[in-house]
């Protein structure tokens, strides 16, 4: 086993946020004071503590800054040679997300899809849904998700390829805009050999239930 104690690829950092209370009283004020103005009114029981929680939400919603000290740990490849090891995929999905759109601040959610190709180190199965959330739990946009997920893994394990699916909702297209109810946005990104062999990308797609 390999413990990555003192090395932190990019975007796993461990430090958390330095977020004061007091720091966190100004922004309920703050918040009380646009949700009057929009039209809410805080003098009731239902509402009078809503600045409060609605900031502990969206810090809460927003955890993925912190990083997650359990993804740092790389196993010994399972792989004894030949052939197959260049082949077989490990995929895990749906994975659930909920992220918030940097562009409006209003969630978007839906499904992400991860697979890769072990080469000399293997990750944890249940580490592929933390690093989805590791990097959905943010404000973000849905194409970076994704390209964070594989070059994290690039970066972890060496891999052969890495392969990653994601269809999300977007409230900001639902809510205001458009307001489009149901379409699905969907991004992939390959790494390795996934790029260049259009049967692995096929297979990922079969393996994950996905009709491509």
């Amino acid at each position: 086993m390999v413990e990555l104690d003192d090395y932190y690829p990019e975007g796993v950092e461990l430090k958390r946020r330095d977020v004061s209370e007091e720091q966190m009283r100004t922004f309920e004020r703050y918040m009380a004071e646009v949700f009057t103005a929009f039209g809410l009114d805080l003098d009731t029981p239902a509402t009078n503590e809503t600045p409060q929680r609605f900031i502990k939400a969206l810090f809460d919603s927003t955890e993925g800054y912190d990083g997650d000290p359990k993804l740092l740990k790389v196993f010994e490849t399972e792989c004894s040679g030949g052939p197959d090891c260049d082949l077989s995929q490990v995929i895990e999905g749906p994975i659930h997300f909920f992220s918030l759109c940097e562009h409006h601040a209003l969630p978007f959610y839906g499904h992400a899809y991860v697979g890769y190709i072990a080469h000399e180190g293997i990750i944890g199965i249940s580490k592929l849904t933390r690093l989805v959330r590791l990097y959905a739990k943010r404000f973000s946009v849905q194409e970076r998700i994704g390209q964070q997920i594989a070059d994290t893994l690039q970066t972890l394990l060496k891999p052969h390829g890495v392969a990653t699916y994601l269809e999300a909702h977007h409230l900001c297209m639902q809510m205001r805009g458009v307001r489009e109810l149901s379409p699905l946005t969907r991004t992939t990104n390959w790494r390795g050999a996934y790029e260049t062999s259009p049967e692995l990308r096929a297979e990922f797609f079969s393996a994950s239930g996905l009709q491509r």
